[in-house]
């Protein structure tokens, strides 16, 4: 890996001008971010954009602007055995790929070296990997990398960040920018009203809580731990260390006596990761919840604004940010709702939902994620969400649980080959991948993918 890193760094070093290509969510617009930081710190020109997807349309484009070269990150894996391809480029990329491209110089992915990109590393890291190689005090840029590892969900198989990703927490931690320590993982520590925080705990879903404001409020009354200070909602990161002992503790009960095994409640509790220099009690100090609010921006087309709020605006451009985060939550919720109504059709080996033009395509895997966590989902089968995208195609989004990941499923080759067999393309990792297909083909696809699906799960 570091031979590999450190040929990739002279290919930088000799180039006057660099144009960086990255994915539009949280982990994509990190990696971008820390090229683009990278590059400034060495007084090289850039460029840089954000694509869904790296189809023919972005690599025929790119062949006529004729860069000097092209730093792909967090995407890129998918073009390396191209022929075709004329111009200058290299790929730091953690997404599942051809394991023959081992001898290829120019491409650096966690999958080449033996090492899962689902969890060990992310787009972002394999960035900074290359980042701190051209440079050791590019290290405070691991506070990046490890929001991009949580927003790419790296940190769910173990309730911790394992592997290279823990590496380079490491770094950060030595190099002061990050903190990690154990706590309640439900999302929004930070931001949210504890009731808030539990009425939205999908992971594990609290029974009689989960998507009940008043049972949350109840829960916590009956702990006699008041909801306010003064006219002020309590936020989790305002509690104390007793009160937060109380809650999970009570948390811990509930899900035993309502016939959660061991697994499930201890998916309570696990690392959380904070920003050192960043203030508390905002959406920057908390890394899943800056990833949230990184999302809100890139997928909706705003990627400058994402990409500002990583490189240091903490003005103009972070108050648009965390506008657009209320659009996106609201999205989330209606979207969630939508897909609700229209109902999980089940086959034997998959179910899935078809939104249409009612959810964004750029938002539908969130969607299906938080719907695969809801108690009324099955959770023993993947999911799929379809999205139809601006330009009449269907987005797929698959997501699975780590439990089916164990029992040998891998996503990004069978949605792959699903999509392949539609005169589509597809990709990602074992529990989480995306396709886009023709319209009018979603049948037959998913006849495809549930053909690859029995085949992998069958003893």
């Amino acid at each position: 890996m570091e031979k590999r890193l450190s040929f990739l760094a002279s290919m930088l070093k000799k180039a006057e001008y660099v144009h960086v290509v990255t994915h539009i969510d949280a982990d994509g617009l990190t990696a971008g971010s820390i090229a683009v930081k990278t590059l400034q710190r060495m007084n090289t020109s850039y460029s840089i954009e954000f694509v869904k997807q790296l189809d023919h349309f972005v690599i025929d484009r790119l062949k006529k602007e004729h860069f000097e070269l092209v730093w792909f990150t967090d995407l890129g894996s998918s073009i390396v055995e191209d022929p075709s391809i004329s111009f200058s480029y290299l790929v730091t990329d953690h997404h599942a790929c051809n394991i023959n491209d081992q001898n290829v110089p120019y491409h650096f992915n966690p999958h080449l070296f033996h090492l899962d990109g689902s969890w060990e590393l992310s787009g972002s890291g394999s960035a900074f990997l290359l980042s701190q190689t051209i440079d050791k005090k590019n290290r405070d840029l691991a506070a990046l990398a490890i929001v991009g590892a949580c927003g790419d969900l790296q940190d769910r198989k173990h309730r911790k960040l394992m592997s290279k990703n823990r590496d380079i927490l490491e770094l950060g931690i030595q190099a002061g920018v990050l903190k990690a320590k154990m706590d309640i993982q439900f999302f929004g520590r930070e931001t949210r009203p504890v009731y808030k925080m539990l009425q939205f705990a999908n992971d594990p879903v609290l029974p009689g809580i989960t998507g009940r404001e008043s049972a949350a409020r109840e829960f916590l009354d009956a702990l006699a731990i008041p909801l306010k200070d003064g006219d002020q909602w309590r936020n989790w990161i305002h509690y104390s260390a007793e009160e937060r002992k109380k809650v999970i503790s009570q948390l811990v009960k509930l899900l035993l006596s309502k016939g959660f095994g061991y697994d499930l409640t201890s998916r309570l509790v696990g690392e959380v990761y904070e920003l050192a220099t960043e203030p508390i009690a905002t959406e920057l100090h908390d890394a899943k919840e800056y990833a949230t609010l990184l999302n809100s921006t890139a997928r909706y087309g705003e990627f400058e604004v994402g990409l500002q709020v990583c490189l240091g605006d903490r003005g103009e451009y972070l108050k648009k940010a965390r506008s657009l985060l209320r659009g996106h939550r609201h999205n989330l919720v209606e979207g969630l709702q939508l897909a609700k109504e229209e109902g999980i059709i089940q086959m034997d080996y998959v179910q899935y939902f078809h939104a249409g033009t009612g959810i964004r395509d750029t938002i539908v895997g969130i969607i299906a994620n938080m719907l695969l966590n809801d108690e009324e989902t099955r959770n023993d089968l993947p999911l799929i969400g379809f999205a139809k995208k601006a330009q009449g195609e269907i987005k797929a989004s698959a997501r699975a649980t780590q439990f089916l990941v164990s029992k040998g499923l891998d996503l990004s080759i069978v949605i792959r080959e699903a999509a392949e067999s539609v005169h589509g393309i597809g990709g990602g990792h074992n529990i989480a991948a995306g396709a886009t297909i023709p319209e009018g083909k979603e049948e037959e696809f998913l006849e495809k993918f549930e053909e690859k699906v029995k085949e992998q799960l069958s003893p």
